[in-house]
């Protein structure tokens, strides 16, 4: 069986596949100090409640977008699992060319949704990314990675206006019952809510005339549920793309080494 993990810079991601059979997939808090013994003792648990057995493990592929940590995930892989990971990042052969210049400053997050989105809904495609910030990536009808978009996730933006407005509150990202709020919460729901769609519809517009023809969108993320739900452009929610890709792109080496290690 098949561990992915992604590593992002407010949550990890981890699910563990049987082929193609994503088995269960669990979501953690990204915790920069955790130690190599509390990542394997955490890794242990999920297995247990799962009913699963760490042992049956053959296989780790990792992205990551938190430098710091991929020394102490490649321990615990090594330690806790006998295994060496495989870190995906732009040097691996995905199969999708990268045109994004330089290839290093994608992250792999964003590789393995664009491999994943490829292969589940075609191209041209538009993958968005709801993490700490928010990535649109833009595949051609070539099924090359031509490039995107970044911009301030959502929890930035109402993580600021806390931080930054003395008489703000911190909020609860979620749709109120109207645009104009009645309340100083609501009306910061509003804000947050109604101008994120805004904000997201306005780039998929732009970008999708940019890339021309029938344009798939694809949504990921701890919050694309919600904003898709106002989103007038995207058109499937994938929570468990980057997942998906973290083993699409595993498989393929794995076929490239064997194939290499036969013509030996």
């Amino acid at each position: 069986m098949l561990l992915v993990i992604d590593i992002g810079n407010t949550n990890t991601s981890l699910g563990v596949y049987d082929g193609e059979k994503l088995l269960v997939h669990w979501r953690l808090t990204t915790t920069r100090s955790r130690t190599v013994d509390e990542w394997g003792v955490h890794a242990r648990n999920l297995f247990s409640l799962a009913g699963l057995d760490f042992k049956s493990i053959d296989a780790i592929a990792i992205a990551s977008v938190v430098p710091p940590l991929n020394f102490t995930l490649k321990q615990m892989a090594e330690v806790y699992f006998q295994l060496t990971p495989l870190f995906i990042d732009h040097t691996i052969d995905t199969g999708m060319p990268i045109l994004y210049q330089p290839a290093a400053d994608v992250g792999a997050d964003r590789i393995v949704d664009a491999v994943a989105a490829i292969k589940k809904y075609g191209a041209p495609c538009i993958v968005v990314d709801f993490g700490t910030a928010t990535t649109f990536d833009a595949i051609n009808s070539k099924r090359e990675y031509v490039g995107g978009v970044i911009s301030p996730g959502i929890t930035i933006s109402a993580d600021a206006l806390y931080q930054r407005a003395a008489k703000l509150p911190r909020v609860e990202i979620k749709r109120p019952r109207s645009v104009i709020g009645s309340a100083t919460i609501e009306a910061m729901q509003s804000g947050l809510y109604h101008g994120y769609i805004g904000l997201v519809d306005g780039i998929l517009k732009k970008m999708i005339a940019e890339l021309g023809g029938s344009v798939r969108v694809v949504a990921t993320g701890g919050l694309a549920p919600l904003i898709a739900k106002g989103s007038g452009f995207i058109q499937e929610v994938d929570e468990t793309l980057t997942l998906e890709g973290l083993r699409l792109v595993y498989e393929r080496s794995r076929e490239k080494s064997s194939a290499g290690a036969k013509s030996l």
